[in-house]
């Protein structure tokens, strides 16, 4: 396949890449460049002078959880018979027959990392997928990506207001996170030293699925709005050496010249919709901009459905108009969070030997009035737009 007559934007360069065409073979970007000729029998897109762009990641929704239109029968987000479910896990609650996909589909969103939500300390597993797909065994790249963890108001409101138990308060929170975590440390002591002895040791799921958290294989996903809640999350993290990224750190702004010590990255959002509680107060685009310019490695995310995954490019838009570059608010919904992720080797960018998840657009995709004319996944068509007949 050739995609000709496009602005291609690489990511890499500040600037697209005009009079350029870019060519896939077996489900890769093959080349980019001036002068490809169409070979016989190849596909030829034209891009109409359209915006040629990667991808786009969002990578924090819960897309398949939250089912469109639908109550409790398709409400699989949080498991709230415990605040500590480190067990569950998300691929098996995710619907891919739910209408988002295609809504993802059709603004160019290729990859998202989905599960279960924030009502508890210990929430279950998060899985980086497809946006494409029927099976979501197929559609799965990793099955588990993070551990969710949460902070702040939704442990307290879901079970010490609901339910009358803990955690009630922000200390029960945090004191039943490390619980959960010293748990996890002291049953691979016992599982290593059975196995060392020869002994039959009896699994227990909940602690096996920390173990990737405490291996560093996996990271933390800290669900933390106020700038408290941050930093108790960044608290934990340290004390149990734990790999992390700051979920939705709307506050971050407050605090950023703590966070830009940090290792830890953030993912911005869902910004893009009122302040429903009051650790949303301080809710501004601002925050993307205060902490891309202070160096910290930043995505924008949906929360999809709390902001519509069809919204993610507008999202990005708005952190552009708020004082981000053209290229920094591009890089958050596409690099930044390949980077983040860990994944930026084959996703995120438009280079040779990349995977082939390109969206074209037929002018800037951060402008609401923009429509996507075409997403590829893996070099195959999985959307195009009905007005191109």
């Amino acid at each position: 396949m050739l995609i000709t007559n496009g602005k291609i934007y690489t990511m890499l360069d500040e600037e697209p890449l005009e009079g350029c065409s870019l060519r896939v073979e077996k489900g890769r970007i093959k080349e980019i460049g001036p002068q490809l000729k169409a070979r016989k029998g190849e596909e030829v897109i034209d891009a109409r002078g359209g915006w040629v762009l990667p991808g786009f990641i969002d990578a924090h929704t819960h897309l398949g959880m939250m089912e469109t239109a639908m109550g409790w029968e398709g409400l699989d987000l949080n498991e709230m018979s415990d605040p500590i479910v480190p067990d569950m896990r998300g691929i098996d609650g995710c619907n891919p027959m739910d209408s988002s996909f295609e809504e993802a589909r059709s603004s160019g969103v290729t990859t998202v990392m989905t599960g279960p939500g924030s009502a508890g300390p210990l929430g279950g597993t998060w899985a980086l997928i497809r946006t494409w797909g029927s099976v979501i065994d197929d559609m799965v790249l990793d099955p588990y990506v993070a551990m969710k963890t949460a902070f702040g108001e939704n442990p307290k409101r879901a079970f010490g207001q609901r339910a009358g138990k803990e955690p009630m308060t922000r200390m029960a929170t945090a004191a039943l996170l490390r619980k959960g975590l010293t748990e996890t440390r002291n049953y691979m002591a016992r599982k290593a030293k059975a196995a060392e002895k020869g002994e039959a040791f009896e699994l227990n799921l909940k602690w096996e699925q920390l173990i990737p958290l405490m291996e560093k294989k996996v990271f933390l996903k800290a669900h933390a709005h106020r700038a408290d809640d941050i930093l108790t999350s960044i608290r934990i993290a340290k004390e149990f050496d734990l790999r992390m990224t700051m979920d939705h750190c709307t506050e971050g702004h407050l605090v950023v010249d703590r966070l830009k010590k940090e290792p830890y990255a953030a993912l911005v959002g869902p910004t893009l919709m009122p302040a429903s509680k009051v650790e949303l107060k301080n809710k501004t685009f601002d925050t993307v901009v205060s902490l891309v310019h202070a160096g910290v490695k930043t995505a924008i995310v949906t929360d999809h459905p709390f902001v519509g995954i069809g919204l993610l490019g507008v999202s990005a838009g708005y952190a552009w108009k708020a004082g981000l570059s053209l290229m920094e608010a591009l890089r958050c919904i596409t690099l930044f969070p390949a980077q983040i992720l860990g994944i930026e080797a084959g996703y995120g960018s438009l280079e040779p030997g990349k995977l082939a998840n390109i969206t074209i657009f037929d002018d800037n995709p951060l402008i609401n009035i923009s429509r996507c004319l075409y997403t590829f996944g893996e070099g195959q068509l999985i959307y195009r737009d009905a007005s191109l007949g």
